[in-house]
């Protein structure tokens, strides 16, 4: 009698999930602090009056109109973001796991990432605030409490800071918060000891991206047409005075290519940025020494 022997790889493979396992996907931050724009428009124009003082005086009846001037403010979308792959035939068609979904899921992963950080950086060199931390950054404990009080103090009694504050820190920095939340009062230490890392403290929100994300850069893959010097610094102030324009979001085409059996994938997507100038005070370029 014949049997057939057979490998073990010729059965069905259980998988723990459906799709590939995706790489560790970061934190986005840009969207809770920022206006975000979709409108399919290369401008966003917000112009706005110069200052206009108010005189106190004896009683007179007269006064001295000022003169006043409109001046135009302007995000412009001058950048672009692309991600591609190219997907075999052969490759679609003998895997188990629909390999385009997978691939699509991995170019936006990796598409809002490089957003995130364009646009974090961007918000860095936007703001004419300027903060120097204690030494030792917040990576000491004991400085913590005073670099949000800074950040606080250099931005109370504007209307905006309804918005609420925040602050941005790259991930190493997180030993001196989270060691500086522990020691805070018994209500809030009690929180940080049970729970873990709070994620606002004297009212200002955290946020916290990987290490990195802050760099210098001009004109690269990274940048964009862009130029940042901000290694070594962090961002906070007001949140929602500054736009990030997407028009209409992130787009996908798959196409043919000639010599190559499959279909390639690209994602293709449109920024710009502006700290709008009556504001840019409330934004904070935090210099950590």
């Amino acid at each position: 009698m014949m049997v057939n022997s057979l490998s073990t790889k010729t059965w069905r493979d259980k998988y723990r999930s459906a799709q590939i396992e995706q790489a560790l996907k970061a934190a986005l931050v840009a969207e809770k602090v920022c206006i975000v724009d979709n409108s399919p428009l290369y401008t966003i124009s917000s112009p706005y009056l110069t200052a206009i003082s108010t005189t106190v005086q004896a009683l007179a009846g007269t006064y001295t109109p000022a003169a006043i001037t409109t001046s135009t403010d302007t995000l412009t979308v001058a950048d672009e973001v692309v991600a591609a792959t190219h997907i075999f035939d052969f490759e679609s068609t003998m895997a188990n796991f629909d390999l385009f979904y997978t691939a699509t899921q991995g170019i936006t992963n990796s598409m809002v990432t490089a957003i995130d950080k364009w646009v974090l950086n961007e918000l860095c060199e936007g703001g004419t605030g300027t903060l120097d931390t204690p030494v030792g950054g917040f990576m000491a404990p004991a400085n913590v409490v005073t670099i949000l009080a800074n950040i606080i103090s250099q931005c109370a009694g504007y209307a905006d800071t309804m918005n609420g504050y925040y602050v941005i820190v790259e991930n190493s920095d997180l030993v001196g918060i989270i060691t500086s939340e522990a020691g805070s009062g018994f209500s809030f230490a009690d929180s940080a000891l049970n729970n873990g890392f709070v994620k606002s403290m004297l009212g200002v929100d955290i946020y916290c991206v990987r290490d990195g994300t802050f760099v210098d850069a001009a004109a690269t893959t990274a940048s964009g047409t862009k130029t940042w010097t901000n290694a070594g610094h962090r961002v906070g102030g007001v949140k929602k005075v500054t736009t990030y324009a997407s028009p209409r979001g992130l787009k996908f085409e798959e196409k043919m290519r000639t010599g190559y059996t499959g279909m390639e994938i690209v994602g293709i997507g449109y920024i710009g940025f502006k700290q709008w100038t009556p504001t840019t005070l409330l934004t904070i370029d935090i210099t950590v020494k």
